[in-house]
């Protein structure tokens, strides 16, 4: 269609041979009309740093961040099923309905802002992790013991520093 006449361009097109489907454009396009480009959640997110990799694979924050998901009631209980003991996961199970890491107010979500060890004997951690939710700062403090699997599995879950 061309734009000025509204009728079928049958002629030469812009490369000047007959029968060209491309009609020619005889007017610019108007101010404001960029194409739409994508802002919404479906974009993919920025590559982490190097350093953030590297932290990431860590299991004390590996750890952190999957508690910090099951604690906020943005992952299920079941979903750490294979990577906790089982008094742990009673610990987990008995938490997670409250949504103790979930913030007050709608607006950022929790994040894991720091995550230390203790290692008071070969193939165990002690772990504590600092969470902000909101406006809130609080402490998780976790245990992960080295299993016979040669996986890292974790066996005691306290929050705020009060044991549940």
């Amino acid at each position: 269609m061309n734009r000025t006449t509204g009728s079928r361009t049958t002629g030469s097109g812009p490369t000047g041979r007959a029968g060209s489907r491309t009609p020619a454009r005889t007017t610019r396009p108007a101010a404001g009309t960029a194409p739409p480009r994508r802002t919404d959640a479906r974009r993919l997110p920025a590559p982490a740093p190097a350093a953030a990799r590297r932290r990431d694979r860590l299991p004390r924050y590996w750890f952190a961040e999957r508690l910090l998901l099951t604690l906020s009631g943005r992952r299920p209980v079941h979903w750490m099923l294979g990577h906790t003991l089982g008094a742990a996961y009673d610990q987990l199970a008995a938490l997670a309905p409250y949504a103790p890491l979930l913030p007050a107010r709608p607006g950022r979500g929790p994040a894991v802002r720091h995550c230390d060890e203790f290692r008071p004997s070969p193939g165990v951690i002690e772990a504590f992790a600092r969470i902000t939710a909101g406006d809130r700062l609080l402490a998780l403090a976790f245990r992960l013991e080295h299993c016979t699997d040669q996986r890292w599995r974790c066996s005691a879950v306290e929050l705020g520093g009060a044991r549940r």
